[in-house]
């Protein structure tokens, strides 16, 4: 069988204007899509040189398919079930810093590189004290920013003209503040000429953004087995992901008007505080996970997709967010309605099986972090109980009813069935301490797990209360239906 290389090697030779920090799945399955994308339309932004963030990666393997791999969509769309391959050509080669310092150098002093884009892990975004190298790559991620630009800067003599923008995609609020925060924070520790950190400061460009698209990574061995025999190649870097996707950027788009990608598939939006986005997605998305997800599993089920085609669930996480979180975010309705309908397509996906027990993991910092200030908004907005919330909540400490045997932490879901919960072990052991108590809502309710003052809501702790003790003597589906 041919492989990829061989099936698809003829491309246009674009100039090599990112640099690629991070070689994953995410990003291969995200913004090198995009500039697929775009650059087989408009011939820009260019091509992606992609550099391994640490010494072992997939450079070589990279390399061996002259930059080519596949991206597998998968999902729900109006018309139905959907599955759209494509074969992507805009990663021209890979470079392993760690091996061929000045292979990466060469490429930092291009007159070509335009962009960088980054993906090293929440972690990467940090700072750590390191001394300047100048003969090999820096360790930490701001560091290696740092010495990239001096490096930049020294070959070019600060030339106004020659200053990058940067796109980190790691997940953390305000991403790009923080990345020039630390290399400026480096360039003070090196003590480096004022001039360098002026031009850092007036001709590099940090955007923050917000990115979202489920990349359910490299197919399993039966799974791409099956996509090389229909479709004739083989491929080691095959990667699957969603349909959906969007990209937020925060910053000026004309320090960028070929990352607009206009009139293609790509959701990219920019914009002047990136923060409303944050809050659509955390609270409609992440929060219609973490508000319904203990109840479907007290309820029996086992992977989204089984509550989701459950007409009685479907219903009430639709009133969940059309009722008691839409009202909370300051983004127009049709906006919002059209993204949870995006969302409930995503969470109905035919190929994706994601796991009830996995999305519960810390489920009560997910709740304070991703319910609770909705709960907190709709009531100061209308003085009133967020019904579903309050049976959300409810569910919630029903899920953390709990014993523990052999240092692991079990519950069981109203057929009988166990499950095993995962938390911060101090809440874990609160749980089994208080969860068998006659006042166990009560004392949870009263607790410092929230970090908002429950009582300060009315007659929501007594309506928690009222929904618990309803679990507890019926069908949990009989309690939804009744809301």
């Amino acid at each position: 069988m041919k492989n990829i290389k061989e099936e698809f090697g003829q491309r246009n030779k674009l100039k090599e204007t990112i640099l690629q920090f991070g070689e994953g799945n995410f990003l291969r399955a995200f913004a090198d899509w995009m500039i697929d994308l775009s650059n087989e339309k408009y011939q820009s932004p260019g091509s992606v040189v992609i550099v391994q963030p640490i010494e072992q990666g997939l450079a070589d393997i990279i390399n061996s398919q002259d930059g080519l791999y596949t991206l597998s969509m998968r999902g729900n769309s109006l018309e139905g079930k959907k599955i759209e391959n494509r074969v992507i050509k805009s990663v021209s080669r890979a470079i392993n810093p760690y091996s061929d310092f000045e292979s990466y150098k060469n490429f930092i002093e291009s007159e070509d590189l335009k962009y960088v884009i980054s993906n090293t892990t929440e972690a990467g975004i940090t700072y750590v004290k390191e001394d300047l190298k100048l003969d090999r790559v820096q360790d930490s991620f701001p560091a290696k920013v740092a010495q990239l630009l001096y490096i930049r800067y020294k070959k070019f003599k600060g030339d106004v003209d020659k200053g990058l923008v940067f796109f980190p995609v790691e997940l953390i609020d305000d991403n790009g503040h923080y990345l020039r925060e630390y290399v400026l924070k480096h360039i003070d520790n090196w003590k480096l000429e004022e001039s360098f950190k002026t031009w850092v400061e007036e001709n590099n460009f940090f955007t923050s953004t917000l990115v979202d698209r489920i990349v359910t990574g490299r197919p399993s061995k039966e799974e791409a087995e099956n996509f090389y025999k229909e479709n004739g190649y083989e491929d080691k870097l095959l990667v699957f992901s969603e349909l959906f996707n969007l990209w937020v950027i925060e910053g000026d788009k004309n320090w960028a008007k070929e990352f607009e990608f206009l009139d293609l598939p790509c959701n990219v939006i920019w914009t002047d505080d990136v923060k409303p986005y944050k809050k659509r997605k955390v609270r409609i998305l992440n929060g219609g996970h973490t508000s319904t997800v203990p109840a479907a599993v007290i309820a029996g089920y086992d992977i989204v997709r089984d509550f989701m085609e459950d007409d009685i669930f479907a219903s009430y996480l639709n009133d969940l967010i059309d009722k008691e979180v839409i009202p909370t975010i300051d983004l127009s309705k049709e906006d919002l309605v059209n993204f949870k309908d995006q969302v409930f397509l995503r969470f109905n996906n035919p190929y994706v099986d994601h796991k009830l027990l996995a999305i519960t993991l810390n489920s009560i910092s997910k709740f304070n972090a991703r319910c609770l200030p909705s709960i907190v908004d709709y009531y100061n907005l209308y003085k009133q109980v967020p019904k579903h919330f309050a049976f959300s909540l409810a569910a919630l400490l029903r899920f953390y009813t709990i014993e523990e045997k052999d240092g692991k932490y079990y519950g069981k879901d109203q057929n009988g069935r166990v499950y095993e919960v995962n938390d911060d072990k101090k809440v874990l052991e609160y749980f089994v301490q208080i969860s068998k108590k006659e006042d166990f809502v009560k004392m949870a309710l009263a607790s410092d797990l929230w970090e908002y003052d429950l009582s300060k809501l009315g007659e929501f702790n007594n309506t928690v209360i009222d929904y618990y003790n309803q679990i507890i003597d019926s069908d949990i589906k009989k309690v939804i239906k009744n809301i």
